[in-house]
């Protein structure tokens, strides 16, 4: 239920009130997620192309800043497979991945974010949540989980693989005799894992368990030596703070916008569904608006510690949800957590093999293919199916940015046929049935 900032103050809505019999429960919900998401975001960081590091920095000053910022008690705020994926293809052929040059931009493309997100704050812009209907949605992240499984399957291989999706299934097909029957069995390895653990209980950190126990291995047996690829020593300490050093001009800027402004409308539309949603499953107030801030905030956050573009997200939301977090409380929890992990824990993680972080992306990549969702929206509105399977398919097979830009047209002519053509009822009443 929307309000207006006037009637509240803007700061630790997600907070305000603390109730003292729930502060158990919000620091269990936090160490559940930092558990279940520290791998999550680390294997994100293989899409975005960044260190491994800058996955466990969106947990921590962004997800602090959203915390104070924002108005949901429940979104949680961090790496997101689908922005994630959207940067990758958008640096590719400006920088290598992974390089110096390729974070600054991907520091630069999490400012150019917020700037969109603080302009539409000023001109009070949070309708446009509604801008990515939901059937394109579905279809738009679908396409994304299938990118994202495919390009991880050269990692759990252990043979080359490339940015874009369809060379990168070619080479894997031409290079299948050179698979690494080493990095393949930690990659099905860690897959029954965390498969098997998740039909036990959801609640259990089954990728957390599985990362640990491919780094125990790893380093017990060896691993590297049978020519299966490590991450490799992991810097510990604080990120750093400052601008993205990154060499500013009207050029560079002319050719990040588009991107920014594909993530800001992925970051305001999925943000927005999330949090409106679990708004009104509690019945709780919602401000879009001072959310945007959150938001902006957020991915300033990101982009002054040296890490990429931060997104609500559907999956850690739940996961706090599930294990009973109620208020922004919990991710306080968590931040501090990943602090102490920052501080004395990322020795262990230069043992962890790729293909382990290879086999959690993929498995998060098959999580977002929606196929439920597609079959439903086919039931329902075939029409409107295959706007969603068009979306899906240029994702693939063009690029992410391009189906953004196509989303949203397809959803403008979409919303403005529904407009023009509402699907108009009369309720009668019956002697047998009732109304």
């Amino acid at each position: 239920m929307p309000t207006s900032p006037k009637t509240r103050s803007p700061l630790f809505q997600g907070i305000r009130p603390v109730t003292k019999s729930r502060i158990p429960a919000e620091i269990a919900a936090g160490v559940t997620l930092a558990a279940l998401a520290i791998p999550e975001v680390m294997g994100y960081t293989k899409i975005a192309g960044t260190p491994v590091i800058t996955g466990l920095y969106t947990m921590l000053i962004p997800m602090a800043l959203y915390a104070i910022f924002g108005s949901s008690r429940h979104l949680v705020v961090g790496a997101d497979s689908a922005t994630a994926a959207i940067l990758a293809a958008a640096l590719t052929g400006m920088a290598l991945p992974g390089s110096a040059k390729w974070l600054a931009l991907s520091g630069a493309l999490a400012l150019l974010s917020a700037g969109f997100l603080f302009l539409a704050r000023l001109v009070r812009l949070g309708f446009l949540a509604d801008f990515l209907s939901h059937t394109v949605l579905v279809g738009f992240l679908t396409g994304v989980g299938v990118q994202v499984a495919l390009g991880q399957v050269p990692g759990m291989l252990g043979v080359a693989g490339d940015g874009n999706t369809l060379h990168s299934v070619q080479l894997v097909i031409r290079q299948i005799g050179r698979t690494n029957g080493y990095t393949l069995a930690v990659a099905a390895a860690v897959l029954a894992v965390i498969l098997g653990l998740e039909r036990v209980s959801k609640k259990v950190p089954a990728a957390l368990i599985a990362v640990a126990g491919a780094i125990v291995l790893s380093r017990t047996l060896h691993l590297e030596a049978l020519g299966v690829r490590l991450l490799g020593p992991i810097p510990k300490g604080l990120p750093g703070f400052g601008l993205p050093q990154v060499a500013w001009s009207w050029e560079l800027i002319d050719k990040l916008v588009p991107t920014a402004f594909a993530m800001f409308v992925v970051i305001l539309s999925q943000s927005a569904a999330t949090a409106r949603a679990f708004a009104a499953n509690y019945n709780e107030r919602f401000d879009e608006n001072t959310d945007l801030v959150g938001l902006g905030m957020a991915n300033i956050g990101a982009a002054l510690t040296g890490t990429f573009v931060v997104n609500g997200s559907p999956t850690k939301t739940q996961m706090v949800e599930s294990a009973g977090g109620r208020s922004q409380i919990a991710q306080i929890v968590t931040c501090a957590i990943v602090l102490l992990v920052l501080l004395f824990l990322t020795g262990p993680l230069a043992y962890l093999p790729e293909a382990a972080l290879s086999a959690v992306v993929f498995l998060i990549g098959l999580e977002l293919v929606d196929l439920k969702g597609m079959k439903r929206i086919f039931a329902e509105r075939p029409s409107e199916f295959w706007v969603a399977l068009t979306t899906a398919l240029v994702v693939v097979f063009v690029g992410v940015e391009q189906s953004i830009l196509l989303a949203v047209v397809l959803s403008l002519l979409e919303h403005t046929r529904q407009g023009y053509r509402p699907h108009n009822t009369v309720i009668v009443t019956d002697e047998e049935h009732g109304w």
